[in-house]
């Protein structure tokens, strides 16, 4: 736990993370009192209003909102890395009945020993890490859904933004543009909150040297 030297050479012990700060965070910030909320400098209403789920993700990511291509680019690529290796969906299956939070911790694990390793260990796999589980979380979660009702897990449709697939990988069916909207909306609101408990578990995962996904199965 961490520790403080005062100026009498007393050892002053902080219990868990209380009165401690660890880091300052250019991603986000957060006013309560004010009821206010950016990411990357941007008002949260402005993002809510006028951005897609896929476009406030790269601003999360890159620092800056993405030109057309840019977008296009990395909606192409999540689009792509939707499906799950079927060891993932086996242990989904195989954890069914627990707690959904337990199910996704364990399916993001699963997921990072099984995945492809065409990165170079750096910067480029983290790239690389951030776009599948951007893209399959929604499956895994989708897929837990229906298995724990003793239902198929639905393909998800390369043809559907990462919102509306969500929904239609949940039911079945194709969502109405209305669900779809308030599926990205509230993915937008939750996308980034700054640096509560789960954040700094990931962090200190990450700063032993370990990938993305051991970092996000702490989280």
């Amino acid at each position: 736990m961490p520790v403080e030297n005062s100026a009498a050479g007393n050892i002053r012990v902080h219990r868990g993370l209380k009165n401690v700060y660890f880091e300052r965070s250019a991603i986000s910030s957060i006013d309560g009192r004010a009821g206010e909320l950016r990411y990357r400098g941007y008002s949260i209403h402005d993002l809510a209003r006028h951005s897609t789920f896929e476009e406030t993700g790269y601003l999360l990511l890159k620092g800056e909102l993405p030109s057309r291509r840019e977008l296009a680019g990395f909606d192409d690529a999540i689009r792509a890395a939707r499906a799950l290796p079927d060891a993932v969906t086996r242990t989904i299956g195989a954890v069914r009945h627990a707690h959904p939070m337990e199910v996704l911790r364990t399916a993001v694990s699963a997921l990072g020993g099984v995945r492809a390793r065409s990165g170079n260990g750096g910067s480029e796999q983290v790239a690389l890490d951030d776009v599948e589980l951007i893209a399959k979380v929604p499956t895994m979660v989708a897929a837990h859904h229906r298995m724990r009702q003793g239902l198929e897990p639905v393909a998800p449709d390369p043809g559907l933004p990462l919102a509306a697939n969500f929904l239609y990988m949940l039911e079945g069916v194709r969502p109405s543009e209305n669900a779809a909207d308030l599926i990205d909306k509230d993915l937008i609101l939750h996308a980034e909150h700054g640096s509560n408990a789960s954040s700094f578990a990931a962090r200190v995962v990450t700063g032993t040297g370990a990938d993305t996904y051991a970092a996000v199965t702490a989280a």
